[in-house]
């Protein structure tokens, strides 16, 4: 198992400081968020070769390793403009990863088309996301395949789709070695309400979890949180320390350890900048002393 950091609250660090960082941190492994200096969000990745062999040898210098990139694309937009876009990045984006010696990267299944053109628009349904998803997936799988790279990918909250058991069937259906699946657990209220049963049904194709904590949006009759004007349609969750939510983490590591993931485990949390060393510290020993409690 590879553990790794999110360096999300740690983004305004060169990438050679954020080797030094992560090193210094506890982690051998870093999964990078998409960042201005690398994969920018939306856009054509900001990479040049000089950039590159930068980052390789900082991680080299630190003794650490790139587990993960991440993406972020319009590639589920029903607007074929900006699909067609998402599908030049992506193929930067996979080269890039190739040149940094990095074989899996994560994303979601996408909102679809950019929020500014299809507010008040009736197009930007599941169904039109969807096939627009699928349109993508027929353009990259086989460079995934042919360069040996793997892709997890994540249901989100406003995401196409939500909720976990259609997106095991989904990636399950796609039927490539190379398309895994990503559990997220601050957004385990979103996917259903049963924690291990999920990650049970999910084992033959879950190649990275992430690990923070989050309240349970639905409790208290649906009133942990508060959202003016009432029936306001958001998605609400947060990326916590450790113990600062609601999931069970006993529950999320034994059905770890009973089903032999082996794959990536990232520290996800976003909530606090100013603490971020103290953040990231303890969740790297947290993680490891539920992992130690579990190891078969």
């Amino acid at each position: 198992m590879r553990i790794a950091l999110d360096p999300y609250m740690h983004r305004h660090l060169s990438l050679p400081e954020l080797c030094r960082k992560t090193a210094e941190l506890g982690y051998e492994h870093i999964e990078l968020s998409p960042r201005a200096d690398f994969l920018e969000w939306w856009a054509q990745p900001r990479v040049y070769p000089e950039r590159i062999q930068g980052f390789k040898k900082a991680l080299k210098d630190h003794g650490v390793k790139l587990a993960t990139l991440q993406p972020m694309y319009r590639w589920s937009s029903p607007l074929e403009d900006e699909r067609l876009a998402a599908m030049r990045y992506w193929k930067k984006a996979i080269q890039v990863a190739v040149e940094m010696d990095c074989d899996t990267m994560i994303s979601e299944f996408g909102r679809g088309a950019s929020p500014e053109r299809s507010a008040g628009q009736s197009f930007n349904t599941p169904e039109a996301c969807e096939a627009a998803f699928w349109r993508s997936m027929d353009e990259l799988i086989p460079i995934f395949e042919r360069e040996g790279v793997v892709l997890s990918i994540e249901p989100h909250p406003e995401d196409w789709i939500e909720t976990m058991a259609p997106a095991i069937d989904i990636v399950r259906s796609i039927g490539s070695s190379q398309i895994k699946l990503s559990y997220i657990a601050p957004h385990t209220f979103y996917y259903g309400d049963d924690m291990a049963a999920m990650l049970r049904a999910a084992a033959p194709v879950l190649a990275h979890v992430r690990v923070a904590d989050t309240f349970n949006h639905r409790d208290s009759s649906s009133l942990r949180y508060v959202v003016n004007p009432p029936g306001a349609k958001v998605r609400v969750h947060q990326h916590l320390d450790m113990g600062k939510g609601e999931i069970d983490w006993d529950v999320f590591f034994s059905t770890l350890a009973e089903i032999g993931f082996d794959g990536v485990l990232s520290s996800c949390v976003f909530g606090w900048d100013e603490r971020a060393d103290d953040s990231s510290r303890f969740m790297r020993s947290e993680i490891q002393r539920y992992l130690d409690r579990y190891r078969k």
